[in-house]
């Protein structure tokens, strides 16, 4: 069975959806087979992956407002082996809406990644920078929860707000909900305040963070203008490398 790895944080501008496309792509590279589920209305890591949103026929959308529809409709292959995405569509954006009127409408997503759990090793969720219905099914369907932090001023205030809301989806909703990790990103050395976000971070939540952290990289930056994750785009950056080294912590940490 595998495991469901969403990746949230209601602070936008973090790292969320890079994060997601290029663990997804390392995670595969290394061997896993991988489904991202794109569940933000922007389609940014389905785009990221290649994925032509103009031309997409069944999305996560059709899926989450129809739950007799199999996902696997909306499941499209990358030009990374064992690398699949459940796409997005700007459409998604109405379902906040239109799911408030179903009946378990927190509970939507679960049912549609439980047909599909067996299939892969990991599935991952690329969560939108908000609590809506959408991010609350993520959350209720999910293991665990990937948190980028970016290495700014106001980390720790975003990462407040998003434990408060775990712990009401906990309680209400999942309570086996865990914390994979905080994943420090957008990190550069030349700035001190960087330095002291990591530490404080570090000392908040010791060893929930991730050993890996994630240096501002422009290859990271120009690989989603190609429709690529960055270890297709350059295999010997240091954003190709700091996920490689991301994925392995995971693996390891679930396959100890």
């Amino acid at each position: 069975m595998g495991k469901i790895i969403a990746i949230a944080n209601q602070k936008g501008g973090v790292g969320k959806t890079t994060t997601a496309i290029n663990l997804a792509a390392s995670l595969a590279t290394l061997e896993k087979s991988v489904l991202l589920v794109d569940s933000d209305p922007q389609a940014n890591a389905s785009s990221g992956l290649g994925v032509d949103i103009g031309n997409v026929e069944t999305s996560l959308y059709e899926c989450l407002i129809d739950p007799q529809k199999d996902i696997r409709e909306a499941i499209y292959e990358t030009d990374i082996p064992k690398l699949d995405v459940a796409a997005s569509h700007p459409n998604l954006k109405g379902a906040e809406v239109e799911l408030l009127q179903m009946p378990k409408r927190e509970f939507i997503m679960r049912g549609l990644l439980e047909r599909v759990r067996a299939d892969y090793d990991y599935i991952l969720i690329d969560c939108s920078p908000s609590l809506g219905i959408i991010t609350v099914n993520a959350l209720a369907a999910a293991d665990s929860v990937v948190i980028p932090v970016q290495c700014e001023y106001f980390a720790l205030e975003g990462i407040s707000q998003l434990l408060m809301s775990i712990r009401m989806i906990k309680k209400k909703l999942n309570p086996a909900l865990a914390i994979e990790g905080f994943l420090m990103t957008m990190y550069s050395k030349r700035y001190r305040l960087a330095n002291q976000v990591v530490d404080d971070v570090k000392r908040h939540f010791q060893e929930l963070v991730f050993r890996t952290v994630i240096h501002r990289n422009v290859k990271l930056s120009e690989a989603p203008g190609h429709g690529v994750p960055v270890i297709l785009y350059d295999a010997d950056s240091s954003g190709a490398a700091q996920h490689l080294a991301l994925a392995n912590e995971i693996i390891q940490k679930n396959n100890p």
